[in-house]
């Protein structure tokens, strides 16, 4: 299987707001597994479906992967952050679809998510830490949001130059 490739700027697609998942599916459930495929080969923590093109409020994250080795995809359908701590954190923030690019971004250190899965049932859990920046960063990507509008537009801009083109 051919795996769709990560957009990169300036596709127009990372920039528009994606539309809220209406069908529960086995459609839907095959956009989940190939985003997840796509994750891990990149090899990325968390890939919103406008990064490959599909303008619909869905994301896949595992954000341990890389630390553990244990695989734990989970997938998070028309995400709503429903509060967030006072406290902030600033990280370093990659993205797949700025290769070579890595920013320091300041976000709340934690949020509280609201959520579908992949049956269409609802959940809500609060995220922590990294989790939580990765949680914010991928739900960003579904409003058009990338983590580089959060700089200054000369660091943006110093950023963006950075830009390598994908292997």
């Amino acid at each position: 299987m051919s795996l769709r490739p990560i957009l990169t700027p300036p596709d127009a697609r990372l920039r528009q707001v994606a539309a809220p998942v209406m069908a529960f599916d086995a459609a839907l459930r095959a956009l989940a597994d190939e985003m997840t495929a796509i994750m891990y080969a990149a090899p990325g923590r968390g890939l919103a479906a406008p990064q490959i093109g599909e303008l619909r409020r869905l994301f896949v994250m595992d954000t341990g992967w890389k630390d553990t080795g244990h695989r734990a995809p989970r997938v998070i359908v028309n995400p709503e952050i429903v509060s967030a701590g006072d406290a902030t954190q600033v990280m370093d923030e990659g993205c797949l679809s700025l290769p070579g690019v890595i920013v320091p971004v300041q976000r709340p250190s934690e949020v509280t998510l609201r959520w579908q899965d992949l049956d269409g049932a609802r959940h809500a859990e609060t995220f922590t830490g990294f989790a939580a920046t990765c949680v914010q960063h991928e739900r960003d990507h579904l409003d058009g949001i990338l983590c580089t509008d959060y700089l200054p537009e000369d660091a943006r801009a110093a950023a963006l130059a950075q830009l390598r083109p994908r292997p």
